[in-house]
């Protein structure tokens, strides 16, 4: 807020609306004043506005300049580009730690290109994929949905969203004030007009819904009759041999919470004519719990990533441990032209069974089969067969170019 007044009166200075000492003696104000920020919070139950104590405390620090301070400016100016000014330090935090995240999935993604493990369908063995793949997937879906597309743009626009208080000068100011706090000038105010603010939301709710789905897969392959990850993870206070994945706990509660204020923030969108009572006062928490979720979900799956330990053993035992059912597809493909699409899928499901039955690998079970070759026999359960276009989708996964830089 600040930085919005000494920038309003440091452009109307330069424009020659207001005596040029005016604004050195409003940032030595801004400087040197101690400001009483519970006060502002419970004075602005009456206004229904912190801008407006604020600005009072302000004026009573500015001595002669004080009739020139929020001159021709209204409160949601100062607040909606206060606000702006707020998120885009932010996207500086988050997007430094994005493009850590994002380069760890790459490295991730590529040393484990040849890292088979199954694939899970509605939670059940599928034919196998790599966990390079897997990772590449998770990899894509973080830079698809990178929040800060658009830049927000400066709110200036005064009382009634036209400039009136400036004359035929209020255009030329909004420029000047646009260069000066480094913001977009948009093409008007903005003032019940959210969609900016609604569209990041949003994308952060989908960006934290992204991260959530790492979360869940990692804690899943947590899992101790699966084992096939673990990230540094947290204690039980009861029971010592335990290892929770704790990081994952953190990140699914974020992106549980995420959907609940990017409804909020929408049903807030329908606002009364050209200010609104209500809606546009119920965003400031809503937008600062949204951007503290999606923060705590990046920095925490960063530190996840980090410490994520990778054991292929398992994920072969594990592929191992199906008796090579999770083929079965394969083998209904083989037998096929001998015996018919669903003959060939009768007698590979029967096959499967059995292998499952008996604790014997389904190459095995269709031993002296007709329509089966020893090759393709001794080939039907080896996963780096049936890895179909798994490497070529990685790769691509990896090269995608977008919006998230």
């Amino acid at each position: 807020m600040l930085a919005f007044e000494i920038g309003l009166a440091r452009a109307q200075t330069r424009l020659g609306m207001i005596p040029a000492a005016v604004a050195d003696a409003i940032e030595q104000a801004a400087a040197g004043a101690d400001f009483d920020a519970a006060g502002i919070a419970r004075a602005a139950r009456e206004s229904a506005s912190i801008a407006i104590p604020f600005v009072k405390a302000l004026m009573g620090r500015a001595g002669e300049a004080s009739r020139y301070v929020h001159w021709g400016a209204t409160s949601q100016d100062l607040l909606d580009s206060a606000m702006v000014l707020l998120l885009k330090q932010a996207e500086i935090i988050l997007h430094r730690q994005h493009t850590w995240l994002t380069q760890s999935l790459r490295e991730l993604s590529d040393q484990h290109a040849g890292t088979v493990m199954l694939a899970r369908t509605l939670l059940q063995p599928a034919p196998p994929i790599t966990f390079g793949y897997k990772v590449a997937c998770w990899y894509a879906a973080i830079r698809r949905s990178w929040p800060f597309v658009d830049p927000l743009p400066l709110q200036f626009g005064g009382a009634s969203g036209t400039l009136a208080a400036y004359g035929k000068d209020g255009s030329a100011l909004a420029r000047e004030l646009s260069r000066e706090l480094e913001l977009p000038l948009p093409g008007a105010p903005w003032h019940t007009q959210r969609d900016r603010f609604a569209l990041l939301l949003s994308r952060c709710g989908i960006y934290t819904a992204a991260l959530g789905k790492m979360a869940r897969d990692i804690s899943l392959l947590m899992q101790q009759e699966v084992g096939e990850v673990a990230e540094a993870g947290g204690g039980s206070s009861t029971m010592p041999n335990k290892l929770n994945p704790s990081g994952c706990a953190v990140v699914l509660a974020a992106a549980n919470r995420t959907p609940g204020l990017v409804a909020a923030f929408l049903s807030g969108m329908i606002q009364e004519h050209e200010r609104s009572a209500g809606g546009w006062q119920a965003e400031w928490a809503t937008v600062a719990a949204t951007i503290q979720a999606t923060g705590s979900a990046l920095a925490t799956m960063s530190a996840t990533i980090e410490n994520l330990s990778v054991y292929r053993d398992r994920m072969r035992a594990n592929l191992a441990a199906t008796h090579g059912v999770i083929f079965a597809e394969k083998a209904a493909l083989l037998l096929t032209p001998t015996f018919g699409r669903e003959s060939a899928r009768t007698m590979a499901a029967d096959a499967a069974r059995d292998a499952v039955a008996q604790g014997r690998p389904m190459s095995e079970i269709l031993a002296g089969t007709d329509g089966l070759t020893e090759e393709q026999l001794a080939d039907l359960d080896n996963p780096y067969d049936y890895l179909g276009a798994a490497e070529e989708f990685r790769r691509k996964l990896l090269e995608e170019d977008n919006a998230a830089g």
